[in-house]
């Protein structure tokens, strides 16, 4: 399926040369939505994930059906004073400032194996800050899952100094 063709670009959003990447087109697409999930699900499968984590916000569009297509529970990782309960945080730089993220404490048991998955790699420092969170409950990662990546940003390169991680994209951008 030509995965590319169903993800709309909207030029100078969200600001003047960003090429915004709009995944809001595949999603009307049944067909489309239900490819990416099983495409995810088979190269994951045979690692055995106990659990998926999806990342704000659009990971969990994605990470919600790939659980249940997994038969696995689903965690979320939100930006701050989202969640109710006792959390944990990790704060990561961006281009201009800093931002964080946060998990509830009790959502991931020592040993459990984990996949995080979000729409879209570009630096990897929302994904490297997610690895962190996981890693603090003593979660096992066995791989990270993007819909889109933005190869040109070298995000992939920062997750390899993480670990040896199994990493998929469905739809890469070279540039």
């Amino acid at each position: 399926m030509d995965l590319r063709s169903l993800i709309r670009e909207v030029p100078d959003f969200p600001k003047p040369g960003v090429n915004f990447k709009d995944i809001t087109t595949l999603l009307t697409n049944g067909e489309a939505l239900r490819y990416v999930v099983q495409r995810m699900a088979a190269h994951y499968r045979d690692q055995k994930p106990e659990l998926v984590v999806g990342v704000e916000s659009r990971g969990f569009l994605l990470g919600a059906p790939l659980a249940y297509e997994l038969g696995v529970g689903f965690v979320l990782i939100r930006k701050p004073n989202k969640l109710p309960a006792e959390k944990i945080r990790v704060e990561y730089d961006l281009e201009y400032g800093t931002d964080a993220l946060e998990i509830h404490v009790d959502a991931i048991q020592p040993g459990q194996r984990v996949l995080i998955v979000d729409d879209l790699l570009a630096t990897g420092g929302t994904m490297e800050a997610a690895a962190r969170l996981v890693e603090q409950l003593k979660g096992q990662i066995v791989g990270f899952s993007f819909l889109i990546e933005l190869a040109f940003l070298k995000g992939r390169d920062r997750l390899r100094k993480l670990g040896d991680y199994d990493i998929l994209s469905l739809v890469t951008y070279e540039e």
